[in-house]
């Protein structure tokens, strides 16, 4: 019995291990909202670091976070390291294209608790007298990452906090 018991635990384990490896190499999460508001006013809120405290999902998972600024002010360049608590880590993000009220593209790397290195996006569309507004995230997908998914959802994880941190960027860009 207990043999038994043994085999149908490895064969299980061999499953799950197999499934995680026959998933796709990289990821990619996305929201979008729709802003009552023209492109240029909710721009400056995402391609200045110094605007995201107004609306970042992230800045309430520590209180206690030390940020430190670098390059110009916002744009193309901009860069913003972070080292907090478990839950908001350590890692730095890098503006590396910043087209005027239109897109905005990050290089995202984080350090701990778990390192990667992914791309934000953000792309701003006007439509009518709103704007659609995406937050989009990519990455490659190391073995490790496609074994946790099999138990978590990257999409419904990441996903929730970019619906947040949108609704956020929303509010303020509408007052």
């Amino acid at each position: 019995m207990k043999t038994m018991v043994a085999v149908a635990v490895l064969l299980l384990l061999a499953c799950i291990l197999i499934y995680a490896a026959l998933k796709p190499g990289s990821f990619r999460v996305q929201r979008t909202v729709t802003i009552e508001a023209p492109p240029e006013k909710i721009f400056p809120f995402i391609n200045d670091y110094h605007n995201w405290p107004s609306w970042s999902p992230y800045e309430k998972l520590d209180p206690d976070i030390k940020r430190t600024y670098s390059g110009p002010p916002s744009g193309t360049g901009a860069v913003c390291e972070w080292d907090g608590n478990s839950r908001a880590g350590r890692g730095r993000m890098e503006i590396t294209e910043s087209i005027p009220s239109s897109k905005v593209t990050i290089r995202l790397d984080f350090s701990r608790p778990m390192e990667g290195h992914n791309v934000a996006e953000f792309t701003l569309r006007p439509t009518g007298n709103s704007t659609d507004v995406t937050w989009a995230m990519s990455g490659p997908m190391p073995y490790v990452a496609k074994l946790m998914t099999v138990f978590f959802s990257m999409d419904k994880m990441v996903g929730k906090e970019f619906e947040t941190g949108l609704g956020n960027l929303k509010a303020v860009a509408e007052k």
